[in-house]
């Protein structure tokens, strides 16, 4: 007998056959014999509704109230699936987050989770009951309110809920049946991976890949927490139970590195459409004009990512580039402009016209060379690259966004990640 938490998105709930559908899954499970809880997020589209209901209401709204709001599109999930489960004989109960209770800081509307008390829930597993719980949400303390976690927070209340349960698997179904090397959209030959490492999810997740959110993905390496990504689409009955022996024959497992036999040099591909590019032109290269820039972006929380600086055309005078999400440029912009008298005189010009494209692979550790063949490669493509930034295990360029689906075949071919 395992204990299995298996977590459900919007798509795979969006209406009340989608709800059946999710419960001969869990279904599956209870007769294997497993214990099961289950974390739903709202029907497809529902969350956006009650955003805009809020935000028509009063674009400067309390915190708190939005969170009463749109934590209610998880309990109506909760509570149809609970009834779905019952009609078919199996004995379960919904849960929200307060009750169970997922506790969490004071940060309405992206708040982190601190503890999960899971011993009520682990007695009423050991009864028999499948536990079906809000993702999303939790309670916050102090003043006793409905807290969330922010957009893809049921991935995190799922895996945090499997580490508090002591859970043998975290499976979080989705649209499609696996992480790929890149997306097979762009791609037609990509490859299901049948297992990738935590490091390797978490730099996908975190450069463009939407199949799992990123504070999940750090959860389940900091507990390291078995996660599979499986499809709610595949019908119940040509799947089998979760068992050990079985784990990684369908999805994809999201797990320690040690556990992977074959490690090739590079896993996948990933971009990211959603960058700016910042140039500042003509800076005084002068001692603190770094932190003049970059403090008040940090102040505003606006994220910087990739930062390039080099010698101006007149020799006297630097240029400072740099990356930002692309919702956040015209905020960016309006900083820069506002910090104009710590950085001194500057010219400024943006473009949302870019692309981030990487490599990551936990091979690249012991392989040199990788970062030349990519260039290489790029260059015989006529594809400039604009910036560069590497971690261990990945290395980012950005592009213009017209080569980008050139660049991911062209790198997906080059590490020999297209499927025969």
């Amino acid at each position: 007998m395992a204990t299995v938490v298996m977590k459900f998105g919007g798509t795979s709930v969006a209406n009340v056959d989608r709800i059946r559908n999710v419960a001969r899954h869990v279904k599956r499970e209870v007769d294997a014999g497993n214990r099961v809880a289950v974390v739903v997020s709202a029907m497809s589209g529902v969350t956006n509704q009650l955003v805009a209901w809020v935000r028509e209401a009063s674009l400067l709204h309390d915190a708190r109230e939005y969170d009463a709001v749109v934590a209610t599109g998880e309990c109506v999930t909760a509570g149809l699936l609970a009834i779905v489960l019952q009609s078919m004989g199996v004995q379960a109960r919904s849960w929200q987050g307060w009750q169970v209770p997922v506790i969490t800081d004071q940060a309405h509307g992206a708040a982190r989770i601190v503890d999960i008390d899971g011993q009520t829930l682990r007695e009423r597993l050991d009864a028999g009951d499948v536990a079906v719980v809000t993702g999303f949400q939790g309670i916050e303390p102090t003043r006793n309110r409905i807290s969330t976690l922010g957009r893809g927070g049921s991935d995190t209340s799922a895996v945090a809920l499997a580490v508090a349960l002591k859970a043998d698997l975290c499976d979080i179904y989705t649209d499609v049946d696996g992480v790929y090397t890149t997306d097979p959209r762009i791609v037609p030959k990509a490859r299901r991976m049948s297992k990738i490492s935590y490091e390797e999810m978490l730099e996908m997740a975190s450069l463009g890949s939407k199949v799992l959110q990123t504070r999940s993905v750090e959860l389940a390496m900091v507990y390291r927490m078995r996660t599979r990504v499986l499809s709610s689409f595949v019908p119940p009955e040509e799947m089998k139970p979760a068992r050990p022996d079985t784990w990684d024959e369908i999805g994809t497992i999201v797990c320690d590195e040690d556990e992977i036999v074959e490690t090739q040099v590079v896993s996948g591909i990933a971009y990211s459409k959603d960058e700016a590019k910042v140039t500042l032109l003509g800076i005084a290269d002068r001692p603190g004009v770094a932190g003049a820039i970059f403090g008040p972006l940090a102040d505003a929380n606006i994220n910087v990512d990739m930062i390039v600086q080099n010698l101006s055309s007149d020799g006297k005078s630097t240029d400072m580039t740099f990356t930002v999400l692309q919702s956040e440029l015209p905020r960016a912009v309006e900083v820069l402009k506002g910090a104009r008298e710590a950085i001194g005189n500057f010219e400024l010009v943006s473009s949302g016209d870019v692309v981030k494209v990487s490599v990551i692979g936990i091979g690249m550790r012991s392989h040199a060379g990788v970062a030349a063949q990519m260039f290489k490669a790029l260059a015989s493509k006529g594809i400039n690259i604009l910036a560069i930034t590497t971690s261990e295990i990945k290395i980012s360029v950005l592009i213009d966004a017209a080569y980008a689906e050139l660049a991911v075949r062209t790198l997906h071919s080059l590490y020999g990640l297209d499927a025969e």
